[in-house]
């Protein structure tokens, strides 16, 4: 029987690799917006981030995503991603 693949991801602020599962996944779509993508499967530019209340705050914080994702990030997706976590 053949193992099946775990696919792993780096989140962008701890650097850690992590399975896909653990993750969230942030996304410019191509139209400039940016948005949570919890299916892992939206078109567009993304960013991965542990699921922890304490790297979505660093990540806030430190501006990291700005720079990954080339764009002003709103703090709504911030709120949404703290809504998540609880």
């Amino acid at each position: 029987m053949k193992i099946k693949k775990i696919p792993m991801r780096s989140c962008v602020v701890t650097r850690e690799k992590l399975p896909k599962q653990e993750l969230i996944r942030v996304v410019r779509t191509p139209d400039g917006s940016v948005i949570v993508d919890v299916t892992g499967k939206a078109n567009g530019r993304g960013a991965y981030l542990k699921k922890d209340l304490s790297v979505f705050e660093k990540a806030y914080s430190s501006k990291v995503l700005n720079k990954i994702l080339e764009v002003d990030v709103p703090d709504s997706v911030f709120d949404e991603l703290r809504e998540i976590c609880k």
